[in-house]
């Protein structure tokens, strides 16, 4: 376990499991830095999530508590849940102890409900960030236990929810797109005066975006514009023959490390409604098409539902989108620079772009400090 000194503000963080948990984490653990550089931060997580590689290259110290899924049905393994958890909230007293914390946010996942109850139990304090507009149990756990709850959407349901947005990595909260269109059209590959489509499923891909917009791709070039098709890690679109499928104006990647280039090079976005993408398509006021996953209890299109009410982004349900939909909307909507530029100004209406400063306001707040 990491070991810290105690500091003008000792911050822990708890979340993890997916990017979804872990980007807000790492941008409110950035905002609390910006306000007190000489905080201590420590971020918790467990030892299977994709904190153990982001948290490090962040350079925040990590602590792991045992994960602790709780079984939908049941089953034996629901008779262990009780001493899992009782390990896990005497792990959690160890690493707040150790930390000196003056403070516990948590942002959703397994590891929060053991660290909200063993903060409770020694009189931490908690803030929690909800990024979904359907809340997890974790945080709806933590929620009964302090009155300072943020929350990414107006329609999330928690106690003591305040909207706050989304936290975000600097480089997309403070984007220009129109200042940055060049130089990320360059970086990307891309010409600078075409109308351009971006495509990405996220880092593992979406198959029915890839096999769409791969159909779709001869007519998008025929119609003048240049396509960047984020594929996804290991899923790259085959062509006849199994090479890598060739258009005019098609291009595709499998990833972008940067997305802020990929919103600056982008007049559309076709993508999946995760909550962070919503948030961030919104606060820099890019022009979308969702395609929400459709798996869940439909949290996917909940998050994208106001931005396609106000006008800012049309939606497709998952088995409507073909080569055919495309065609037959998203081409006419690149084309159309009048009505991306109202959808681009109803978007970031309805963006926020200081969510990440507005938590660590509320840390402090919660902190004393």
């Amino acid at each position: 376990m990491t070991q810290l000194n105690p500091s003008a503000l000792s911050v822990v963080l708890a979340g993890g499991g997916s990017a979804g948990h872990v980007s807000p984490l790492l941008a409110i653990a950035g905002a609390v830095r910006d306000r007190v550089p000489e905080a201590a931060i420590l971020a918790v997580g467990t030892a299977g999530g994709l904190e153990t590689r982001l948290v490090p290259a962040a350079g925040h110290a990590l602590a792991t508590i045992e994960r602790i899924p709780m079984p939908r049905r049941p089953t034996a393994e629901l008779l262990r849940v009780p001493g899992r958890l009782r390990r896990a909230i005497a792990q959690s007293k160890d690493i707040l102890r150790s930390a000196h914390a003056d403070v516990l946010v948590g942002v959703g996942g397994y590891v929060c409900t053991p660290m909200y109850l063993a903060a409770k139990s020694l009189g931490v304090p908690i803030v929690i960030h909800e990024a979904n507009t359907k809340a997890g149990l974790a945080n709806k756990v933590g929620a009964r236990f302090t009155s300072r709850v943020g929350t990414a959407f107006a329609a999330t349901r928690i106690r003591n929810g305040k909207v706050v947005g989304m936290p975000m990595r600097p480089a997309v909260a403070g984007l220009d797109r129109q200042a940055a269109r060049a130089g990320a059209r360059g970086r990307l590959g891309l010409e600078s005066g075409l109308p351009t489509l971006v495509v990405t499923g996220g880092s593992l891909g979406a198959l029915r975006l890839n096999q769409a917009v791969a159909g779709a791709a001869a007519a998008l070039g025929a119609a003048g514009i240049q396509v960047l098709h984020i594929t996804g890690n290991g899923k790259e679109v085959s062509g006849e023959g199994g090479s890598p499928l060739t258009a005019p104006l098609y291009h595709q990647v499998e990833y972008v490390d940067a997305m802020e280039d990929a919103y600056a090079a982008a007049d559309v976005l076709l993508c999946r409604s995760g909550a962070g993408t919503v948030s961030e398509v919104a606060a820099v006021g890019l022009p979308a098409v969702f395609v929400p996953l459709p798996v869940g209890n439909g949290e996917q299109a909940r998050n994208a539902a106001e931005l396609v009410a106000a006008g800012a982004a049309l939606l497709v349900p998952d088995a409507q989108l073909d080569a055919a939909w495309i065609e037959g909307n998203v081409i006419p909507l690149c084309l159309d620079a009048d009505r991306l530029s109202a959808m681009g100004a109803r978007a970031s209406g309805l963006g926020i772009r200081d969510a990440a400063g507005r938590m660590a306001d509320m840390v402090l707040a919660a902190a004393g400090k």
